[in-house]
C-alpha cells in the first residue's frame, strides 16, 4: 500500500509543466484582459494540478462565468469559459410600501440592475433581505417571487413579483411578572394596542412592527423608573405569530424589583453657584419616590442655570446609587461647568429684507460678552415679538481651536409685515373696503412703522399718515407722529343713526423700562363734527342740542405695556398686559377721561406649543370731567370679531330711544366695558405651516354699560343705568385666523348662549383685509 501511494505522489508531481502560452475560449462580452487580470497564472510559469485548481477558483470568484474548464495542448494552457448572462430587462411589480425608485436603487447597490451580470446567489440574497424588510413592517405574509427568462443568447429578463400582504394585527399583549400595577394600567402606557374597538377601531394602533414594540418597551421602562422602581428590567419578550401569519401574540416578561425613595442628595464638582441656590432648582427632594424624569429635569435646570452664568458647555449628570440601607437611593449630581464661554460672533441668516441693524439692536446677548443661555433665548424671543418673522431659530457652535468661545447664529424666516399699493377687503361690520396706500411695520427693512393712504367703505372714509421710529434713540426710546381725517357713518355699522367728521394730528413717545415693559406717552389735537338725521336717536339729538355739533379737543395719552408673548403674530405661549389712560385736557370742548386694562395669558399644552389655553380679558371705564355728560361718540362698543363673537359688531349695550316720528332702536355703547374669552388653540391636521394658521374653540363673554343715562328730548328713555353682570352676553364656537398671501383672514362660527329678543346675532362672521 505504501508503495502504491508513493507511486501516485510521484505521478502527480510529474503532471507539473511549464506554461508556454494561455488561450481563452468562449468569451463574448467579457474581455480577455479581465480574465488574465483575475487568473493568477502567466506564461512561463511552472504549475501543477493543485495550482491550476486554485487559479480556477479565483477566476470563478469574479462572478462573470457560469462554468470554467481547463485544457492543455502541449504546453499551451486553454481556459474554456461559459459567461453568465447579463440582465437586459428588470421588472418589479406589486410594491406599494416601498417606492419603485427606492427599490431599484437598493437593487443596484446589491449588484442587480439592467446591464449587470446576473448572479443567482445575489438574486436569492436580495429575495431574503426584502422578505426581512417586510417582516420588519409586520407583513409576515409577504412573499417575493423571482423569475429569470432568457431573451436571447447571453441576455435575460428578471421579473421580481412582490406580494406585500397585510400587516399582522396584534391579537393579544400579555405582561407577566407585574405586581405593583395591573395589566390595564401598563397597557395604557403602550402605543400598540390589542383588540381594537369595533366602532372606533380605525383609530387604534394594532398593527405590529418591531420598532413600535421597542418604543413601547422603553416607555414601560420609563413608567417604572419614574415611580421608584430603579431595578426594573424587561427580562424577555416573545412574539409569536398565528399559522396564517395574520395575528401576533406578544408576551413581555418583567422584573419590577423594589420601589425606592430618595435618600441623600449631594453635589460633586464645581457648582459655580451657591448650594442652596442649586437645591432650589431641583425637582427632587429627599424622601420622595425616585423619578428618573424629575432627575433629568433637575439636571437640565442646573445646566440651564450654569449656562445663564456663561458656562455654555456645562455638563450635569444625576447619578443614583443604592444606599446602604437597601431601601433608598442616594442621588449625586456631578457637575462639570467647563470653561466660561464667550460669544465671538453673532450672525443673522434669512433676513433678505430686514436690515442686520434692526435685528442686532434686539440682542440682549452681546458679542465679546460671556455667553448666557438666558440672554441668547431672550434675544430670540425679542426677534419673534417683532412680528416680522414667521419663525426664528438659534444655533450655537463652538469655535474650532478655541474652547472658550462660540458663535451664535439666528436663522429667521421673513413674513409679510405690511402692504403696498392697492388694497381691498371685506368686513361684515364695514362692508367692502377699498383704497390705496402703504402700510408697513418694517418699512424698507428699517424696522420703522409707516402708514399712509386713503380707504373707503360703506361706513367710513379715512385719510391718514403715520410714522413711528421704535429706536429714535439708541437706548430704545421711540417717537411717532400721525395726521388723520375720518368720516364715519355709524348707521351702517349697526351702532346708531349719526355720522362724524374728524381730523387731527398727534405725536407720541415710548420709553422701555426693561426688556418686556415700556411706557408710551402721546398728545394730539382733534376737531370733530357730529351730523344727525331725521331718525337719529333722541339721546344723540339732545346731546347735540346741549353741547353743540362740533368739538375741539386736546388729548393726552399714557400707557403701560408688558409683552411676554412668544411671538408677535398668533402667539401660543406667554402673557400680555396693557393699561392705558386717555384724557381730553381742561379747555377742550368735551372734557373726559378713559381708562382701559387688557390682559392675555396663554398656557402651552404640549412641548411644540401648538396646543394652548388662552385667556383674555378687557375692562374699560370712562367719564366726563365736570358736570357735562360724557361724549357718546367716545363710548366703548362690544360684539363681533375681537369681542363677543356671534353677536353683530358693536350692537351690545343699552338701546337708544327712537324719535317720535319713528326709527330703529340701536345702541350707543357704554362708558363701561367688560369682555373676555377662554379659548383652546389647536393645530389643524395636514397643515405644515402652523405658524400662519390658528384655530380655536372659544367661549366669549361681554357687554357695555352706562353708569348714567343720557337725557332725551321727550323725557322718556329706554335706558337703565348701572353695571349688571347678569346682562353679560355669552357665546361659544370655533374660530380661525389665517395669515394668507393676500392678507389676514379671520372668521368664526359662533352660537349665542343667552341672547335676548332685542339682540342682533350672526352665526358666521369673517373679515378679510388685504393689500396686494
Amino acid at each position: 500500500m505504501a508503495a502504491l501511494l508513493l507511486a501516485g505522489a510521484s505521478a502527480a508531481q510529474a503532471q507539473s509543466f511549464d506554461v508556454s502560452d494561455i488561450r481563452v475560449e468562449g468569451l463574448q462580452r467579457v474581455s480577455a484582459a479581465s480574465v488574465f487580470n483575475a487568473f493568477p497564472v502567466s506564461a512561463r510559469d511552472r504549475v501543477d494540478d493543485r495550482e491550476l485548481a486554485e487559479a480556477t477558483r479565483e477566476l470563478f470568484a469574479t462572478g462573470l462565468f457560469e462554468d470554467i474548464q481547463l485544457a492543455r495542448e502541449g504546453d499551451v494552457l486553454i481556459i474554456q469559459v461559459v459567461e453568465r448572462p447579463t440582465i437586459s430587462r428588470l421588472t418589479i411589480s406589486g410594491n406599494e410600501q416601498i417606492g419603485d425608485d427606492e427599490l431599484r436603487a437598493g437593487l443596484r447597490e446589491a449588484g442587480l440592475s439592467e446591464g449587470q451580470v446576473l448572479q443567482l446567489s445575489t438574486l436569492e440574497e436580495i429575495q431574503r433581505e426584502l422578505e426581512g424588510v417586510y417582516q420588519g413592517q409586520g407583513r409576515y405574509s409577504a412573499t417575493i417571487d423571482t423569475n429569470v427568462r432568457e431573451i436571447d443568447e447571453g441576455r435575460v429578463q428578471v421579473d421580481i413579483e412582490i406580494n406585500e400582504g397585510a400587516v399582522a394585527r396584534i391579537r393579544q399583549i400579555n405582561i407577566v411578572g407585574n405586581q405593583a400595577f395591573d395589566d390595564e394600567t401598563l397597557l395604557d402606557v403602550f402605543e400598540l394596542e390589542d383588540r381594537p374597538g369595533r366602532i372606533f377601531g380605525w383609530f387604534s394602533s394594532d398593527e405590529y412592527s418591531r420598532e413600535a414594540l421597542s418604543g413601547d418597551l422603553e416607555r414601560l421602562r420609563s413608567y417604572y423608573l419614574d415611580r421608584g422602581y430603579v431595578n426594573f428590567n424587561v427580562d424577555s419578550t416573545q412574539v409569536s405569530i398565528s399559522p396564517d401569519k395574520s395575528e401576533i401574540y406578544i408576551t413581555v416578561n418583567v422584573n419590577e424589583g423594589s420601589q425606592y425613595r430618595l435618600g441623600d442628595i449631594r453635589f460633586d464638582g464645581d457648582l459655580k453657584i451657591g448650594e442652596n441656590q442649586a437645591r432650589n432648582l431641583l425637582e427632587v427632594q429627599p424622601g420622595e419616590i425616585f423619578s428618573r424624569s424629575d432627575v433629568t429635569a433637575s439636571s437640565e435646570a442646573l445646566r440651564s442655570r450654569l449656562g445663564a452664568e456663561g458656562f455654555a458647555f456645562a455638563n450635569v449628570d444625576g447619578v443614583p446609587e443604592l444606599a446602604a440601607d437597601g431601601e433608598t437611593v442616594d442621588l449625586t449630581f456631578r457637575v462639570d461647568p467647563g470653561r466660561r464661554a464667550y460669544v465671538r460672533r453673532i450672525e443673522f441668516v434669512g433676513n433678505t429684507t430686514t436690515q442686520d441693524e434692526v435685528l442686532r439692536r434686539e440682542m440682549i446677548q452681546l458679542e465679546g460678552a460671556p455667553a448666557s443661555t438666558d440672554s441668547i433665548s431672550q434675544s430670540r424671543q425679542r426677534l419673534e415679538r417683532l412680528g416680522f418673522f414667521r419663525e426664528v431659530q438659534v444655533e450655537t457652535r463652538p469655535v474650532p481651536g478655541e474652547e472658550d468661545k462660540l458663535d451664535v447664529t439666528y436663522t429667521v424666516e421673513e413674513q409679510p409685515s405690511g402692504s403696498v399699493s392697492a388694497s381691498v377687503g371685506f368686513s361684515q361690520s364695514a362692508g367692502v373696503i377699498y383704497g390705496v396706500g402703504l402700510s408697513q411695520n418694517n418699512f424698507l427693512g428699517t424696522g420703522n412703522r409707516v402708514n399712509v393712504g386713503a380707504q373707503r367703505s360703506d361706513t367710513f372714509t379715512s385719510i391718514n399718515f403715520g410714522f413711528t421710529d421704535p429706536y429714535w434713540t439708541l437706548d430704545g426710546i421711540s417717537r411717532g407722529y400721525n395726521l388723520f381725517y375720518r368720516e364715519t357713518d355709524y348707521e351702517d355699522s349697526d351702532i346708531s343713526t349719526y355720522s362724524t367728521d374728524a381730523y387731527g394730528a398727534g405725536i407720541n413717545f415710548g420709553y422701555p423700562i426693561n426688556e418686556l415693559t415700556r411706557l408710551n406717552f402721546g398728545a394730539s389735537l382733534e376737531d370733530l363734527t357730529v351730523k344727525t338725521y331725521s331718525d337719529t336717536a333722541q339721546e344723540i339729538r339732545q346731546y347735540v342740542d346741549d353741547q353743540g355739533a362740533s368739538a375741539q379737543s386736546a388729548k393726552l395719552t399714557a400707557s403701560w405695556t408688558r409683552n411676554n408673548l412668544n411671538r408677535g403674530i398668533m402667539p401660543t405661549a406667554g402673557n400680555y398686559q396693557r393699561l392705558s389712560l386717555e384724557t381730553a385736557v381742561p379747555g377742550s370742548d368735551a372734557e373726559y377721561y378713559k381708562v382701559r386694562a387688557q390682559a392675555r395669558q396663554l398656557f402651552p399644552l404640549n412641548d411644540d406649543e401648538e396646543w394652548a389655553l388662552k385667556f383674555s380679558g378687557e375692562v374699560g371705564y370712562a367719564d366726563s370731567i365736570g358736570n357735562d355728560p360724557y361724549p357718546f361718540y367716545e363710548n366703548f362698543y362690544a360684539g363681533g370679531l375681537g369681542s363677543v363673537r356671534g353677536f353683530t359688531s358693536n350692537t351690545l349695550g343699552q338701546r337708544t330711544t327712537p324719535p317720535p316720528n319713528g326709527g330703529r332702536d340701536r345702541t350707543l355703547g357704554g362708558n363701561v366695558l367688560v369682555q373676555g374669552s377662554a379659548e383652546v388653540l389647536f393645530p389643524l391636521p395636514f397643515v405644515e405651516d402652523q405658524r400662519s394658521l390658528q384655530t380655536s374653540l372659544f367661549l366669549d363673554a361681554g357687554n357695555t354699560f352706562l353708569t348714567d343715562c343720557y337725557a332725551t328730548q321727550s323725557g322718556t328713555s329706554n335706558c337703565s343705568s348701572g353695571v349688571d353682570f347678569g346682562d353679560l352676553r355669552y357665546s361659544a364656537g370655533i374660530g380661525l385666523s389665517w395669515l394668507t398671501p393676500v392678507g389676514p383672514l379671520t372668521f368664526s362660527i359662533a352660537e349665542p348662549l343667552n341672547d335676548k329678543s332685542t339682540d342682533d346675532t350672526q352665526f358666521f362672521q369673517f373679515s378679510l383685509g388685504q393689500s396686494f
